[in-house]
This record gives C-alpha cells, sequence and structure tokens, in this order.
C-alpha cells in the first residue's frame, strides 16, 4: 500500500514538473524564429517561420501536445539540427551514464566503507581526518574541484589530458585517460556528501538501546555495527546514496563543459545558447525522470527494510 501510494506521489510530481519545465523554457529571452533566420529576417518571415513550427499556438495547447509526445515516446524535432531528439539524445545519453556507471562503481564502496569506519571509530584520528577532507570537499564549488583536477594532472604533472572530447579511446589506457578527469571531479563531489550522511546514519543507530544492548553482551565492533546497526541503517543509507548519485545525471552541467565532456547535461546548456526549446525540454525531463526514479527505489528499498513500515 505504502509503495503503491509513493509511486503515485512519483507520477504526480513528474507530470507537475513537466508543466514547470515546459513554461519556464518559454520564459527564456528571445525568439526562436528571430534566432534561426537572423537579424536581417522580416517580419513577414519571422510569422511564416513562427506558423510553421506551431509557436503561433496558444501556449497550453502546445504543452498538451508536447506532453502527449513524451507518453508516446515521441520527443519532438530539434530546432536547430532539423534531427529527430531521440536520435541526438542516443549518444549523448550513453556517454552520461557511462560516466555516472563509472563514478559509481568507484564511489558507492569507498563512500560507503569510509563512512561506516568514521561512525565506528567516531571521535578518532580516522574520524577527524576523514569529517575534515569531507567538509573541505563539501565546502569547495564543483567547478573548483575541476579547474584544480586540470592544473594538476594536466598542467603541472602533464599526466591526463585536460579534455576528454575528442581523445582517442581504442585502448584500455586511452579509455582510463580520457575518463580520468571528470570521473576523479565527480567522485571527489559525490564521495564527499555520501560519506557524512552514510557516517550520520550509522551513528544514529548505533545509539539506540537495542545497538547498545548487544555491546553489552559482548558483540564486536564489527559484529555490532555489520550485524545489528546496519541493516536497520539501509534505509537511510539508501537515501544517501540515492541524493547522491541524482547528482550524476542533472548536475554535471559544470563538469562535462568545463572537460567538453559530450554527455546530456553539455548538449542541454548549448541547447540553451540556441534557445532550442524541444531540446532543452528533454533533457530536463530527463534529469527529473532520473532523480524522481533513484529517489522512489531508495524510499521503496527504506520500506521493504522496515517491517514497522512494510506491514
Amino acid at each position: 500500500m505504502l509503495i503503491g501510494k509513493r509511486l503515485g506521489i512519483a507520477l504526480i510530481t513528474l507530470v507537475i514538473v513537466s508543466f514547470a519545465v515546459f513554461f519556464a523554457t518559454e520564459l527564456l529571452p528571445g525568439d526562436v524564429a528571430e534566432i534561426l533566420l537572423g537579424q536581417a529576417a522580416t517580419p513577414e518571415a519571422v510569422a511564416g517561420l513562427r506558423k510553421a513550427m506551431g509557436l503561433d499556438e496558444p501556449a497550453l495547447m502546445r504543452f498538451l501536445g508536447w506532453l502527449g509526445g513524451l507518453l508516446t515516446g515521441d520527443l519532438g524535432t530539434s530546432y536547430v539540427n532539423k534531427m529527430e531528439i531521440a536520435e541526438l539524445l542516443s549518444g549523448r545519453l550513453a556517454n552520461s551514464l557511462r560516466l555516472a556507471g563509472i563514478v559509481t562503481v568507484i564511489c558507492v564502496p569507498v563512500a560507503l566503507s569510509l563512512g561506516i569506519a568514521a561512525a565506528m571509530w567516531r571521535g578518532t584520528l580516522l574520524d577527524r581526518v576523514v569529517s575534515m577532507l569531507t567538509i573541505s570537499v563539501i565546502s569547495v564549488p564543483e567547478f573548483m574541484v575541476a579547474t584544480l583536477a586540470v592544473l594538476i594532472f594536466a598542467v603541472w604533472l602533464d599526466w591526463l589530458p585536460a579534455l576528454s572530447y575528442g581523445v582517442n579511446v581504442d585502448s584500455l589506457g586511452a579509455m582510463l585517460r580520457a575518463y580520468a578527469m571528470p570521473v576523479i571531479t565527480l567522485s571527489f563531489v559525490v564521495s564527499a556528501q555520501m560519506i557524512r550522511m552514510t557516517r550520520a546514519a550509522v551513528i544514529e543507530t548505533i545509539n539506540t538501546p537495542y545497538v547498545e544492548m548487544a555491546l553489552l553482551k559482548g558483540a564486536s565492533r564489527w559484529r555490532m555495527v555489520l550485524v545489528h546497526a546496519l541493516p536497520n541503517a539501509l534505509g537511510p543509507i539508501a537515501n544517501a546514496v540515492a541524493l547522491s548519485l541524482s547528482y550524476l545525471v542533472g548536475g554535471v552541467i559544470i563538469v562535462e563543459t568545463v572537460f567538453n565532456y559530450p554527455g546530456v547535461a553539455k548538449l542541454m546548456v548549448d541547447a540553451v545558447s540556441t534557445r532550442d526549446l524541444p531540446l532543452i525540454q528533454s533533457c530536463a525531463m530527463i534529469f527529473c525522470v532520473s532523480y524522481l526514479s533513484l529517489t522512489t527505489l531508495a524510499d521503496m528499498i527504506a520500506i521493504l527494510s522496515n517491517p514497522r513500515l512494510r506491514h
């Protein structure tokens, strides 16, 4: 029952977000027809192009048509490239998912291990070092982390290429070099928040009476955490992982722009500069669907891991 309610809320949220995305893009300055035709275009030519593109129709009618296209899998046609948006997104989405997958494989085990270890030895030197490093990384904007990575690894040490786009990836070593810079930057940003949230969730569970009773009965520190505390902290940890990973799809605009990585976020930035509204809306909806899917999955894991919610 609770899972069905959560899925219903996610669908309603998605409809509301689609409404907000469509009308927010309508508020962008400039006229698409004028941008496509150039400054020398006559008013008659602009009016004719607007009619041909359906821009002279009421905004509500265009929203309903766009929403119907989304439900049937028709994302429309790009104003600038005159190509199907699904075709434009297919390669870019694969690149973004590949980058997100690499970062996930690296970050999740490392962040969970450090967060659990910091909670187990709370107040020790390990905990203080981990907390200091995570706070430092969280306090630094991601563009600064990307810039420092370029300065250190590309300029000073000359180990890695500064740009990921256009690098020859015909071998494993070349692929590692091409993905190293964005992966390093995203790993720092994503892991820091995940470590802090995991540490807080485990500490909160360790302080519960049943875990303290297990410790008084002679359970080792590892058994206390892994057997008694960690299963009950699974819900908050799943939320921490979901919130951190949702950033990998929709929050990498700066990283993809700095390293010229050909992902969905970079495509959206290019679409904004040319006011390609259907492409902007499609990219934004991909980010929203990814975020809602991850958070909904985390809520379902939390519900299934908690017997009181499950029954």
